[in-house]
């Protein structure tokens, strides 16, 4: 099982985004919808590699993490988050000693639930969370590109309330134009945004994501070409 993305109703563009991770089914699916009906956008995964996997296209807001898992353990895991990215993380486990919140905590996790729990503490020590960490990003902190919607902090492209996966240069390119909406910027300013300085990267790119933004890539309205310039992103 893949990870995915349980809609259980609408939700504002700006819902903060969790991560569940858990190997057993009932507490993903509890939790996926719980989550969902208090406002949050919630992508389940069975372990691991799945949810790893599922943060290569998406920054969430928050992770969910089950420690006792299949494979690779959720303390493991969360050592390797904590390698290259800040994103809070509270671990569910089945185990009470203190050795074992201990563990959690020197790992840098923000918090511990101890299984079995109320979901509504789940709700409360979340949103705590997200409350120290400055909450959800507002509109403000986003571009608009017709019925899309680019989070320049998360680094997360919505096209009305799905998320649309990025790759790790399409998201810097985003971040980019995102930091000058409206204006033309050149090939080789671009090809410095993790293209390794070349310009043919650039243009790759740039296709790509038009067939990800653009309803017809062929004739963009929103990434365009600058004949002599460059690019230039319009926003609204």
């Amino acid at each position: 099982m893949t990870a995915r993305i349980e809609k259980v109703q609408p939700l504002p563009d700006n819902a903060p985004h969790v991560l569940v991770v858990d190997d057993d089914r009932r507490i993903r699916d509890l939790l996926a919808q719980f989550l969902a009906e208090n406002g949050f956008r919630v992508t389940t995964a069975e372990d691991a590699a799945n949810a790893r996997a599922a943060m290569r296209g998406i920054a969430f807001d928050l992770l969910v993490l089950d420690v006792m898992m299949p494979g690779e353990s959720g303390f493991s895991f969360a050592e390797t988050i904590r390698a290259d990215r800040d994103t809070p993380i509270l671990m569910l486990t089945a185990r009470a000693e203190p050795d074992h919140r201990i563990k959690g905590l020197e790992i840098g996790v923000e918090d511990y639930l101890t299984k079995p729990f109320e979901p509504r503490e789940l709700l409360l020590r979340i949103n705590n969370i997200l409350r120290r960490q400055g909450g959800a990003k507002s509109l403000s902190d986003a571009i608009r590109m017709g019925d899309f919607i680019f989070y320049v902090d998360r680094g997360e492209l919505q096209h009305q309330g799905k998320t649309v996966r990025l790759t790790e240069r399409e998201r810097d390119l985003m971040r980019h134009f995102a930091q000058k909406p409206g204006t033309a910027i050149s090939r080789l300013d671009l090809a410095n945004t993790g293209m390794n300085g070349s310009e043919r990267a650039v243009d790759v790119q740039i296709n790509r994501l038009r067939q990800k933004i653009e309803a017809d890539p062929g004739n963009p309205v929103y990434l365009q070409t600058v004949r002599g310039k460059g690019y230039i992103l319009h926003a609204e």
